[in-house]
């Protein structure tokens, strides 16, 4: 038997608990996969994924990457940062709960920052980067 295909259990997992977290709620609009037209920064979209094999022998799993972005209408990025850093403590090596798999753990590979260069010109994102391992049960 092989691992199920975990994308969109992972993506769940990193939505129940972005969603779940008061604080990050309190600062920004919503957690997305699809943007709504009429939404206000700041928000969150889950964007994309890439998920491999991680199997052991006599074991299968796997690691998907997601990645996260933040999205300010702001003058400087410290906005964005303080949110990717309250996403981050949320899931840097903290356990999720995915179906039909035992979560190992959830990694912060990277963050970068960028700025939208068109009108109005203060629209800044920051992308964020998780790596996360699980395996079949045993």
């Amino acid at each position: 038997m092989t691992a199920p295909a975990l994308m969109l259990p992972v993506q769940q997992a990193l939505y129940a608990r972005l969603t779940g977290d008061a604080a990050l709620m309190d600062t920004i609009t919503g957690v997305y996969d699809y943007v709504p037209e009429a939404d206000v920064y700041p928000f969150v979209v889950i964007g994309e994924a890439v998920e491999t094999p991680d199997n052991r022998h006599g074991g299968f799993g796997r690691q998907t990457v997601v990645t996260l972005h933040v999205w300010t209408q702001h003058r400087g990025h410290s906005k964005g940062l303080a949110i990717a850093a309250k996403i981050t403590g949320l899931l840097d090596h903290q356990p999720l709960t995915i179906p039909a798999m035992d979560h190992i753990v959830t990694r912060f590979e990277f963050s970068q920052t960028l700025t939208d260069p068109e009108p109005p010109g203060d629209i800044r994102h920051v992308v964020l980067r998780y790596r996360v391992v699980t395996e079949q049960p045993s």
